[in-house]
């Protein structure tokens, strides 16, 4: 049986694929942590900032419906490198954020950036498959879902540090300099990251490819329940909101702040390495995702009522450390169930939903943040998860991934010929 660290040591492709994806999400931290610092500084108001946050957040989420078409479409492999590339020139365009008068330039960038994460995601996510075999798939999904947990701890960490000792304009030349090594990476990649599609048949034109795959997500109840999966962990995302508030109330000012957003990375890290084994059951899949759920609401009602901060820390590493084996299980779940030719598609409208739960839910934050105690929101995000993972449960008890077929076998003809959809093709690359 493979485990995290065979798949990661014996594979050139999956390794390289990974190390792009780390990279990447370095890069965010480089940018967004020196950025919100300086915002303030050069214009003595936190609007700037907000802006900086709502366009990440926003332009995302309206553009992933198109992005995952585009994955399906064309070489993923060209994707990620032009929009690592299109990252790194948005990037630059922060050297000229020198003033108040220039700050609105740092929206344009970060906007531009978004447009750019919103075509990586979701090809990165689809192009998974196809570089690891079959039977190390849940193993390769285990390391890569760690990625964004291992990165919110030392790419926070770092860009927070180097923008302390050398300024916020070394460390956006760290980013831009990050971006390039990325797309570098992804260029060295051997095996192709998509099927091979019928050369006869012309591409679906884009709004008959959304709606294909929309069409094939309504008539399928399964996949219905794991595009919906995610939303629970992002509608509970506006603790994040009350972090540095949460720090004051006990006393222990930026370097508790610091603390918590350290445990929530560390609890996203941890999480998908330990849960591995349940990717091996497919039947545990449906009530792991209800139970992730349900651990990371409990965790912040926990939270809400906790006395001792050490004890706040725990349960923040708790609840995202079920978070992030939430993230893990779902995108398993929906790489075994959906062909390659739609896999973008799906996995873009996944991230769609659960990009805008978090918006919906940090908005909600914002709204009573002035108004209202601290734990009320705390408890009332946990709640909200909570509610929606009994929900989701209750509606989804008469489901079972157990006898599901995965794509690599969904996408053969009964002849036994792999078809057009096959997410390994023909025949297999050598590693």
């Amino acid at each position: 049986m493979a485990t995290p660290f065979s798949v990661l040591t014996a594979n050139r492709d999956f390794r390289r694929l990974f190390a792009a994806e780390l990279v990447v999400f370095g890069s965010d931290w480089f940018v967004m942590v020196p950025l919100l610092v300086l915002l303030p500084e050069l214009t003595g108001s936190g609007v700037w900032g907000a802006l900086v946050l709502a366009a990440d957040t926003g332009i995302t989420a309206v553009l992933l419906p198109y992005a995952g078409t585009v994955a399906d479409r064309l070489d993923r492999r060209t994707i990620l490198i032009a929009a690592n590339v299109a990252a790194l020139v948005a990037t630059l365009l922060l050297f000229v954020v020198r003033s108040a008068a220039t700050a609105p330039l740092a929206v344009v960038a970060i906007g531009a950036v978004a447009v750019a994460k919103a075509f990586y995601s979701p090809a990165a996510s689809a192009a998974l498959p196809n570089v690891v075999d079959p039977a190390d798939l849940a193993a390769a999904n285990a390391v890569a879902g760690s990625a964004w947990g291992t990165m919110t701890i030392v790419g926070a960490s770092l860009g927070g540090i180097v923008s302390s000792a050398a300024g916020p304009y070394v460390s956006f030349a760290v980013a831009a300099a990050s971006l390039f090594t990325a797309a570098v990476l992804t260029f060295t990649i051997r095996r192709p990251l998509q099927a091979p599609r019928d050369p006869s048949a012309p591409p679906p034109r884009t709004w008959h490819a959304l709606v294909e795959a929309l069409r094939y997500i309504g008539a399928r109840p399964r996949i219905r329940a794991l595009v919906t999966v995610k939303s629970a962990v992002g509608l509970g995302n506006g603790v994040l909101t009350v972090f540095p508030l949460l720090a004051g109330l006990y006393g222990v000012g930026a370097l508790g702040a610091g603390l918590l957003f350290a445990v929530r990375g560390a609890g996203a890290l941890v999480g998908p390495l330990v849960m591995r084994p349940v990717l091996n059951h497919r039947s545990w899949l449906l009530p792991g995702l209800a139970l992730s759920m349900s651990l990371y609401g409990l965790g912040y009602l926990g939270v809400a009522l906790a006395p001792w901060f050490p004890l706040v820390l725990a349960l923040v590493f708790v609840a995202h450390f079920a978070g992030g084996t939430n993230w893990v299980l779902s995108n398993y779940a929906l790489q075994g169930e959906v062909p390659d030719r739609l896999r973008g598609r799906v996995f873009a409208t996944d991230m769609m939903l659960a990009t805008l739960a978090i918006s919906a839910s940090q908005l909600g934050a914002a709204l009573f943040v002035d108004h209202v105690d601290e734990r009320v929101i705390l408890a009332s995000c946990g709640l909200i998860t909570l509610v929606y993972a009994i929900g989701w449960r209750i509606a989804t008890r008469n489901q079972s991934l157990d006898d599901a077929t995965p794509s690599s076998l969904a996408d053969v003809t009964p002849g036994g010929e792999p078809s057009g959809d096959s997410p390994r093709g023909a025949e297999s690359p050598t590693v």
